[in-house]
């Protein structure tokens, strides 16, 4: 399988939910209330982005 790379912006909002984006893959981002989760999510979210291509 290919590595790849992307850069992730996470911001929080002011409800304390954590936001992650991808700016190189229009409309893939997620939220979580944990940066555990956060994590998680936007790499499931990156994978279906990258299939769905």
């Amino acid at each position: 399988m290919m590595k790849r790379e992307f850069n992730v912006i996470i911001e929080q909002d002011a409800d304390g939910y954590f936001v992650a984006s991808v700016p190189n893959l229009l409309g893939c981002h997620t939220q979580a209330q944990t940066l555990d989760d956060l994590m998680e999510r936007i790499r499931e979210a990156i994978e279906q982005q990258l299939n769905f291509v």
